[in-house]
């Protein structure tokens, strides 16, 4: 029984391994979802190769009253969609300006900022108009939408329905409206705007060449094919 398993083990193995290089991972948006259906293995909570929920709410860009933001306005370019419980609060400022000491390197990439929560654009401007030494948000210059209505945070699944607040949700948005990065954070836990660049240099590097980006890959790092081939030269460098 032995001799008779073993070489037939050993033959699935093979031909798993061989199979590596042709599975299939197109799909009609991003080549790297495999065809599986969502609904037996991911919970309708995942919007990672689907289309972003489009989106119409006032907003405060700049200083300035905007009475209709829409995500279609940012049409070719990447989007960063974050939410944030509240204004007004502790760790959210930290963020707020973290995101806007990266405006330049997001920029640079085709990528607009867009920050979201559930305060009203009143309640956006007045804490835009506080100084950062009193806690304020002043001097940041994206896009604040207000999600007054809570639609957008219910929309994208971050809302907290108990607190009425949305969770530290960010999505990074790609040049055709289909989301290709999905991070969800408690309330307490402040995000790294870095991993939020390393992620859309990975993304941008992946459409530019082809290739994909290992575990802890940074921009200049080496990249390799998505095949068996690829991977053995990339782990025996």
């Amino acid at each position: 029984m032995k001799k008779i398993l073993l070489p037939a083990l050993l033959a699935a193995m093979t031909s798993a391994v061989n199979g590596y290089e042709s599975f299939s991972y197109t799909c009609d948006r991003s080549p790297f979802t495999p065809q599986i259906e969502s609904s037996i293995l991911f919970s309708n909570e995942l919007l990672v190769g689907e289309d972003a929920p489009e989106f119409a709410a006032e907003a405060i860009v700049n200083g300035k009253f905007v009475e209709e933001l829409k995500l279609s306005d940012f049409k070719g370019q990447y989007v960063i969609l974050f939410f944030y419980p509240l204004d007004f609060t502790f760790v959210c400022p930290t963020e707020i300006y973290a995101f806007q000491d990266k405006l330049e390197a997001f920029s640079s990439r085709n990528a607009q900022v867009i920050g979201c929560s559930i305060d009203s654009v009143y309640s956006h401007f007045a804490w835009l108009n506080t100084p950062r030494a009193m806690g304020g948000i002043q001097g940041v210059q994206y896009p604040l939408l207000s999600d007054i209505t809570k639609s957008i945070a219910e929309s994208y699944h971050v809302l907290n329905d108990e607190k009425g607040i949305a969770y530290r949700g960010l999505f990074i948005i790609d040049r055709e409206g289909v989301v290709r990065h999905q991070l969800i954070n408690d309330l307490p836990i402040g995000r790294n705007v870095d991993e939020v660049v390393r992620t859309l240099d990975a993304l941008i590097t992946f459409e530019t060449h082809g290739e994909v980006c290992p575990a802890n890959w940074t921009l200049g790092d080496d990249t390799f094919k998505p095949t068996n081939e690829g991977l053995l030269e990339y782990l025996n460098k």
